[in-house]
């Protein structure tokens, strides 16, 4: 995974699309269905770590006004 494209395309196989024209509330979202999928053990550690990293990463350059492309 490199970007959140990828993470949503991830959480696309599981049938959930995130989407409520609120970028961080959508990041939010996002995580919390990445925490969900990883208890349930429908993704491995190494994915969960990953997308979990990059939701992060995308929290804080949103947070500073700096948002990074997709």
């Amino acid at each position: 995974m490199q970007n959140i494209h990828d993470i949503r395309k991830l959480l696309m196989q599981f049938g959930t699309l995130v989407y409520t024209k609120d970028r961080l509330g959508d990041l939010e979202l996002m995580r919390m269905e990445i925490n969900e999928l990883y208890e349930w053990k429908l993704i491995d550690g190494q994915q969960f770590q990953q997308a979990v990293l990059l939701l992060k990463k995308e929290m804080r350059e949103y947070e500073k006004g700096t948002d990074v492309n997709e």
